[in-house]
């Protein structure tokens, strides 16, 4: 008996593989520090989760409509109208189990066998995991340290070719934190004009973990709102992680398509989590904007110590919540023991072991030359954890 050929075609999530591990560590007693996961560590703000109670209380405990409950729906539109002055009715909206489920609904909707998906590098894991599920081609644009991890409009029309589909990216990034300023997707949005039937996926899951400004959605630009998937949701922005709230903003014949694969895979989201959602999405945001500055703090910090540990090169981060340095100056060296670190991979699971901290190769998001680190964590893990790291990378000869 086999399971299916499916499983084949993608690799488990590095992140998760990376915190499974650091459990496994920290069971056995080490004191592993987790710079891998890329979670808030803040609680969820108080009136998120006095809407929650209260509808436990009201009694929304029954099956949600497959693409969410309409004043949910509704908050979406004035959430995208608010913060981004875009017009949608509720019938370009699907509500899912997380931005990870959106994504999903997306790219099977969208993409058939041999079809090809544009994705600038580094790419948060799952793109071209979910492209390889759909069977489509994954095509890659290799960005750099020096053009801070984004890519030209020369770049991107190279990259073109009759059987592209689509092409998603997110801005801010994950892994690099870079953000695309209104300019530079102009620019890209003028060589999408010469291509309409290439669809854009806009992932802008960290849109409020901005430091340097308004945040830009290309849907806002001429003439790609009628062909722009928006992705969002409230994990990164609200802290609400673990309550599995994700949405898209989409041409109604691309929501009817989610809609309609959703409703064979989930159905309706959880109802508790979408009646306070409702409430995250139209109250002020002043609990977000006071996480972000303790994100832009910390960021402020762990750039600076990445910057005293000899080897590393670094782009300053302007959104998420990670530092993703290039590490290729340790390849070739040995650790104590005789190991060879051949790559980055080697590299992260050598500061586990060696540093107990965890972290994330870049290898995952199509990337070798770096490792990710998340500040998503207090200032005195990441302070020791810099450390340990600073010490660890010394003992290699």
């Amino acid at each position: 008996m086999e399971i299916s050929s499916l499983l084949k075609r993608f690799n488990e999530p590095e992140t998760l593989k990376m915190a499974k591990l650091g459990r496994e560590l920290r069971a056995q007693g080490h004191d592993v520090i987790d710079l891998s996961v890329g979670e808030p560590d803040f609680d969820v703000p108080a009136h998120i989760k006095e809407a929650a109670k209260k509808a436990i209380d009201d009694n929304w405990s029954h099956y949600s409509p497959v693409p969410g409950y309409p004043d949910l729906r509704e908050a979406v539109c004035h959430k995208l109208k608010r913060d981004n002055n875009l017009d949608y009715t509720i019938e370009n909206i699907v509500v899912s189990t997380g931005a990870k489920q959106s994504l999903a609904n997306v790219i099977l909707s969208i993409v058939d066998e041999g079809d090809e998906v544009i994705i600038p590098t580094p790419y948060w894991v799952t793109y071209a995991a979910l492209v390889q599920i759909a069977r489509g081609e994954v095509v890659e644009i290799k960005s750099s340290l020096k053009s801070g991890y984004k890519i030209t409009p020369k770049e991107l029309e190279a990259a073109i070719t009759p059987k592209t589909k689509a092409f998603m990216f997110s801005s801010p990034c994950n892994p690099s934190g870079s953000i695309y300023s209104k300019e530079e997707l102009e620019g890209l949005a003028e060589v999408f004009r010469k291509y309409p039937n290439i669809y854009i996926i806009s992932d802008e899951i960290y849109e409020y973990i901005n430091y340097v400004g308004d945040h830009t959605s290309i849907a806002e630009l001429d003439g790609m709102k009628e062909r722009t998937i928006v992705v969002n949701g409230l994990s990164k922005g609200f802290a609400m992680t673990g309550w599995r709230l994700g949405y898209i903003a989409a041409p109604k014949d691309v929501a009817k398509a989610c809609e309609k694969l959703q409703g064979q895979f989930t159905s309706g989201t959880n109802s508790v989590a979408q009646k306070a959602g409702v409430v995250a999405l139209t109250a002020p945001l002043d609990a977000t904007i006071e996480m972000v500055k303790e994100f832009e703090r910390r960021k402020n910090r762990i750039v600076e110590l990445l910057g005293k540990i000899d080897g590393l090169e670094l782009a300053m981060p302007d959104g998420a919540f990670y530092a993703f340095p290039r590490v290729d100056a340790y390849f070739g060296k040995k650790a104590e023991n005789g190991d060879v670190i051949n790559n980055a991979d080697d590299l992260c699971m050598y500061l586990l072991n060696t540093a107990h901290v965890s972290s994330v190769t870049g290898s995952a998001f199509g990337n070798n030359e770096c490792i990710r680190f998340s500040y998503a964590n207090n200032m005195n893990n990441i302070e020791k954890a810099m450390a340990r790291i600073a010490d660890a990378l010394a003992k290699l000869k």
